[in-house]
């Protein structure tokens, strides 16, 4: 998927520290483990509202 914007993200240093040992733990980068993260979270809420239509 090609990125169309960078976001920069600013997070509490612990919470910043703590993404970080479980991308490590994980075997992803920090921007992937964020990434699942948020995938996961969508899927979770669509599952529990429905589907997010988007407009492209």
């Amino acid at each position: 998927m090609k990125q169309k914007n960078a976001y920069p993200l600013r997070l509490d240093d612990t919470l910043q520290q703590k993404l970080k040992q479980l991308a490590k733990d994980n075997d992803r980068t920090y921007r992937a483990q964020i990434e699942n993260i948020l995938k996961n979270y969508v899927a979770e809420y669509e599952k529990e509202n429905g589907e997010i239509v988007v407009n492209l």
